[in-house]
C-alpha cells in the first residue's frame, strides 16, 4: 500500500535535478579547466564555486556529503599548489582529473551503505510522507549508483586520456560529457518511468 501511495504521488518529484547538478557543478567545473598547466587555478575556482553554490547550506549546518567532500578536496588541492613545488607536484598535474572523478565515484556507489547521496536532494521536493517507503528508497538507490557508475567510467576514460594521447579529446572530453548527459536525463526521466511501472 505505501509503495501505491509513492507511485501515484502526483506533484513532487522525487529528484531536484538542479540541485543535484549544483553539488556537481564544482568537479564539473574542475574537470573542464584542469590540465598539467592549469589545475591549480582548476582547484582555486572548483573550490570558491563550492562554498558559494552550498553558503546557505553551510549557514544552515546542513552540508551534503558530495558538497561537503568538494570543499575539502578543493581546498587540499588549493593548499598543496601553494606549499609544495612543481616537482613534488607532478603527480597532481598528470592525475587530478582522475583523482576527482575517482573521489566522486568512491562518494556517491559508498553512500549506497548508508543514505544514498542523492536522498537529501529528493527530501527537498518531496513530501514527508513518502521518504520512508520503498519507491522513494529505490529510486534514490537507482539513482545514486547511476551517478556513481558514470563517474567511475569517467575516472577510467581520463585515465586512459593520460595512457593514449593521441585520443585526448575522446577520452577527456567526448566520453565524459555524453556520460554526463546521459546521467542528467536519466536523472529526469527514471522517477516517473519507474513510478508509471509500478502503478
Amino acid at each position: 500500500m505505501a509503495q501505491q501511495a509513492a507511485t501515484k504521488a502526483p506533484a513532487k518529484k522525487p529528484v531536484s535535478t538542479g540541485s543535484v547538478f549544483l553539488s556537481f557543478a564544482p568537479w564539473i567545473i574542475f574537470g573542464v579547466v584542469a590540465s598539467p598547466s592549469t589545475w591549480e587555478y582548476a582547484a582555486l575556482a572548483a573550490l570558491i564555486a563550492a562554498i558559494v553554490l552550498s553558503g546557505q547550506d553551510i549557514l544552515y549546518g546542513k552540508l551534503r556529503v558530495l558538497d561537503m567532500t568538494g570543499i575539502v578536496f578543493f581546498a587540499v588541492l588549493s593548499v598543496l599548489a601553494l606549499a609544495l613545488n612543481r616537482g613534488q607536484l607532478l603527480w597532481v598535474e598528470t592525475y587530478a582529473q582522475v583523482i576527482s572523478n575517482g573521489l566522486v565515484a568512491v562518494v556517491a556507489l559508498g553512500s549506497l551503505f548508508s543514505d544514498p547521496f542523492t536522498s537529501p536532494y529528493a527530501r527537498e521536493s518531496a513530501p514527508r510522507s513518502l521518504w520512508d517507503t520503498p519507491a522513494f528508497k529505490h529510486i534514490n538507490r537507482v539513482l545514486t549508483a547511476a551517478w556513481g557508475a558514470v563517474f567511475a567510467l569517467m575516472t577510467v576514460s581520463t585515465w586512459l586520456a593520460i595512457r593514449f594521447p593521441s585520443q585526448d579529446d575522446w577520452f577527456n572530453w567526448v566520453i565524459p560529457i555524453a556520460l554526463l548527459v546521459w546521467a542528467v536525463k536519466f536523472t529526469q526521466r527514471y522517477p516517473e518511468s519507474y513510478k508509471a511501472r509500478m502503478a
